[in-house]
Parts: structure tokens; sequence; C-alpha cells
């Protein structure tokens, strides 16, 4: 099944300027990138990311941790295409907490922050990556930072072992 996915690189990324690297790794696995952006995140896009639903689960306070992380400087938004790339992009990326990821993810081979730094620091964990986590949250996450217009249809060569005609 052919998906869509909203990946964030996080100012911690740009920072670091390793962008070029992680998209070349969902490139190689052959996502197909239809939309991308550098900006910086005003709160209230943020706010509309990290819904009131992260603030249930986590806790106003990491919620408000977040939105001031992602708020800090540029990021990158990204929609990649591909065969179940929701899936495939959150294998890709790893394990939310740093230290818990796995070697060879974005996030294993890239971080090393822990939640309790974070929050011993009063900060949020700067994580370098966001991928969606299912279908749906995809499809509501890329309304947030793309209009349609903005979402660009193209068919690579490779395409032909991967969708039928």
């Amino acid at each position: 099944m052919i998906q869509r996915t909203l990946i964030l690189l996080k100012p911690d990324a740009l920072d670091r300027g390793i962008t070029g690297e992680i998209i070349s790794r969902f490139e190689r696995v052959g996502a197909r990138l239809v939309g991308l952006k550098l900006l910086i995140s005003e709160e209230d896009t943020a706010k509309r990311h990290y819904t009131d639903d992260l603030a249930r689960r986590r806790g106003e306070e990491v919620r408000k941790r977040m939105i001031e992380m992602l708020t800090s400087g540029p990021i990158m938004a990204m929609v990649l295409e591909g065969v179940e790339m929701v899936e495939v992009g959150r294998k890709m990326v790893g394990e939310t907490e740093p230290k818990k990821a796995a070697p060879g993810t974005i996030r294993g081979d890239y971080a090393h922050v822990s939640y309790a730094h974070s929050d011993e620091l009063g900060i949020g964990v700067f994580n370098l990556i966001h991928a969606s986590a299912n279908p749906e949250e995809a499809e509501t996450e890329i309304g947030v930072w793309f209009k349609p217009e903005e979402l660009v249809q193209h068919s690579p060569s490779y395409t032909k072992f991967t969708v039928k005609d």
C-alpha cells in the first residue's frame, strides 16, 4: 500500500548540518519526496502539530517544552511517499527517546539525549526528527504543514517496481 508520511527535521538536526544525510537515508529505501519546506515554525502551527491529545497523554509541561523546541530555530518539513511509508519511516527514525534508539536508526546513529537529561534542564527532548505514528496522524499532520497544491506528483523510474499501472 502506497502511503504518505510527515517527517520533520527539527532545529537540532539543522544546527548540526545533517539534513542531507537524513534525507539520503530515506531516498535509499525508495521513499519519494513529494513535499519539502525550510521554515521557522510559528507557535500556532507547532500547537496544531503537538495537539492537546499530547498534553493529556504526557502532560501540558511536556507539550509546552516540545512546542518551544520546535519553534527554537529553522526546521525542514517533508512529505515522503512510498510502500507502507508510515511504518518504514517510524522504523528508520527509531525510538522517541534517543538513548533507547537502536544503532542503525536515525536517532540511534545521531542522537543520545535522554528524557532524564531533558527534564533536568527543563527543555524538550532534542531528538532530531519527527515521523508520523500512523496513517491517520500522517494525514492530519501533513495538513498542518502543507497545502495540497504544495505536494508534487511525479513518477521516478524506480516506481515500475513498486506501483502497478
